[in-house]
């Protein structure tokens, strides 16, 4: 044992320091040289665990690399490179989707090489196996987007996902059968069902949908609408406030979606909590303490979005955040509304939507212009022209265009 115990004091250490040293340099050079593989591969690494998805994602935004939606006609089983037009980036896996099963999720990405790209949802469901890809699995591949190039109304998908199911079946059982049609047609023909009738998910909605299959928000955030306004308040982007935190405590403004809460007693018997929120930049935690939890208990629920008000320190490399106050970001940036708008097209039929959205608005308040850039795809270029008069730009506004049918986005200026 003592001569054991001796070695330990320096071989172990060097041996292992040696190593780490070696394997570190090798990563660093990937990471450097090939970013955009090195990144899919560490995220095939952890595909099962959405909280260090959640990290790479953020890590791939920094690094400039483009981050493409799951689609069921160009996503792999696993994240993949693939070219795009600014070069290569990373196409989000079907595998990596909540309650999917990457072996199901690789019998699609099998038959679609095997016998060519799915045409639309009722190709997708006569040809893969009932049996592989049950309901919760068809549910989240629809509420995290992957459907969207064939029908962008992920709501109407949704609430269809029995009928698409009962159909997938009855092709399945079709295909199992020996018999053949009396009339000599196709025997695979079971005719497609009709999808059901529903207006498609607000974009805050769509976005807690994508959350709830993903376990992160992917395509965007709930306060993508608010950063502008937030600005203008001084609120502090999460990533800044890494930078500028110290030993000593800082107390800020930071504006954060609730994606969870734990709550606890201490050993006094007061209750505390800690939460984890994100913003467009980044996750992060904060604990709350009992008069501040008995204050606002009833915002601290997932989904909301708020204004924060914490006080951070810098323990080492910690950062600890404390909530002294929060209310609903609305609420914070009611007097701080946008100066004008560019809202931009991708269909004529937008116009008559818009329409309707901004009749409704208030022009009294928080007045400004509305710019529409509308993209020509025969032309190949972009028309900007601003709209008559002055209307309402409030955050209430901006949601009612985001969700109005044709509008690509919604942008503060």
């Amino acid at each position: 044992w003592n001569l054991l115990d001796k070695f330990a004091n320096y071989g172990f250490n060097k041996s292992h320091a040696a190593a780490y040293g070696l394997v570190s340099y090798q990563t660093a050079w990937l990471k450097a040289n090939y970013p955009v593989e090195f990144m899919a591969s560490v995220m095939n690494l952890d595909i099962q665990l959405t909280d260090k998805l959640a990290v790479y994602k953020q890590e791939v935004e920094r690094s400039g690399i483009t981050l493409l939606p799951p689609d069921i006609n160009r996503s792999e089983a696993r994240f993949a490179v693939e070219e795009h037009e600014d070069g290569l980036a990373i196409r989000y896996a079907l595998g990596a989707l909540k309650n999917v099963g990457i072996e199901a999720m690789a019998s699609i990405v099998r038959e679609r090489e095997a016998n060519g790209p799915f045409r639309d949802v009722f190709d997708v469901m006569a040809r893969v196996d009932p049996r592989m890809v049950n309901k919760r699995a068809l549910e989240n591949l629809i509420r995290a987007g992957a459907f969207d190039a064939m029908e962008s109304n992920r709501q109407r998908l949704f609430n269809s996902a029995d009928t698409l199911l009962s159909f997938a079946q009855a092709r399945a059982a079709d295909r199992d059968s020996t018999q053949v049609s009396l009339f000599g047609d196709d025997p695979d023909a079971v005719p497609p069902p009709r999808l059901s009738v529903a207006a498609d998910w607000q974009a805050v909605d769509r976005l807690t949908q994508e959350h709830g299959a993903v376990g992160f928000y992917l395509s965007g955030h709930p306060l993508d609408g608010f950063m502008a306004a937030l600005e203008r308040k001084r609120f502090v982007p999460f990533t800044q406030l890494e930078r500028m935190a110290g030993v000593k405590p800082t107390t800020v403004r930071i504006a954060g979606t609730v994606l969870g809460r734990q709550e606890r007693k201490s050993a006094r018997g007061n209750r505390f909590a800690f939460v984890q929120l994100s913003d467009p930049t980044g996750l992060f935690e904060a604990s709350v303490f009992s008069e501040t939890l008995t204050a606002i208990r009833d915002l601290l629920e997932t989904g909301n979005a708020l204004a924060l008000t914490i006080e951070a320190t810098k323990e080492g490399e910690q950062l600890r955040m404390r909530i002294l106050g929060a209310q609903p970001v609305e609420d914070a940036v009611a007097d701080a509304s946008a100066l004008s708008l560019k809202v931009y097209v991708n269909d004529p039929t937008a116009f008559e939507a818009m329409k309707t959205r901004l009749a409704r608005s208030d022009r009294k308040r928080g007045s400004g212009p509305i710019t529409v850039v509308m993209h020509l795809a025969d032309e190949d270029c972009e028309v900007e022209f601003t709209l008559p008069g002055e209307y309402e730009l409030s955050s209430k506004v901006q949601a009612a265009l985001k969700d109005a049918a044709g509008v690509a986005h919604v942008e503060q200026v």
